[in-house]
């Protein structure tokens, strides 16, 4: 069979970059002094210092659990036909804050790419924010019920030199981190690409895996 060249978009694809939103919690003063007691203190000279209170910060997870073992191996072979099951880690800046796996193949004329992310938050506070700007710049989509503390899925569309793409994203937070997974798909032979809900049940199936793996690892 001839080799089939793969379009621009998709030799050049990269795996998705999430900006970590980082939170920066200061130590908040304690409770104002009384005014009896700081008129006391001008009294005899002293003063009544105030107790530092601290904040405390709600998380979960201190470091990334390894991705490429957290997704099964079934679910690879039915979203990735030809794939090696072990995957490929992407190289991180920071691999106990990020951690992302990919698999790809070409089987026949058909194309599947899926990625798994996860991403460390300093806090469930931070993450919380770092889901909802997610989802600004992915809308369109709809909520996944039970997948995290929540879920989010979204399907899209691309065309290059006539040949389709379809790729879906699902984004899920656990805690203080979250769970990206990207999955999509070509065919080179008619330049179609695979059904919406083709593409979202698949990625939708993989994110559940990342997030039972996640819950898991602790």
């Amino acid at each position: 069979m001839r080799d089939f060249p793969l379009p621009l978009a998709l030799t050049a694809r990269l795996s998705p970059v999430v900006v970590l939103a980082a939170a920066g919690w200061a130590l908040s003063s304690g409770p104002a002094t009384p005014a009896d007691a700081h008129n006391e203190g001008h009294k005899t000279g002293t003063s009544s210092p105030s107790a530092p209170s601290t904040t405390a910060v709600s998380k979960s997870y201190d470091a990334a659990p390894a991705p490429c073992g957290s997704v099964a191996a079934k679910t690879i072979k039915s979203l990735v036909p030809g794939a090696k099951t072990a995957g490929k880690e992407i190289q991180s800046t920071d691999s106990k804050l990020r951690r992302t796996c990919s698999w790809n193949a070409l089987k026949g004329y058909d194309y599947r790419w899926l990625d798994v992310s996860f991403e460390v938050m300093d806090s469930d506070e931070a993450a919380q924010k770092a889901y909802k700007d997610r989802l600004a710049e992915k809308s369109g989509g709809g909520d996944v019920p039970g997948l995290g503390d929540s879920g989010y899925s979204v399907v899209n569309l691309t065309t290059e030199d006539k040949q389709q793409t379809r790729e879906g994203e699902v984004v899920a937070r656990v805690s203080n981190v979250l769970v990206v997974t990207t999955y999509n798909g070509s065919d080179f032979e008619n330049k179609k690409a695979p059904s919406t809900d083709e593409i979202n049940k698949g990625a939708i199936k993989a994110a559940k895996d990342a997030v039972t793996a996640l819950k898991g690892s602790q």
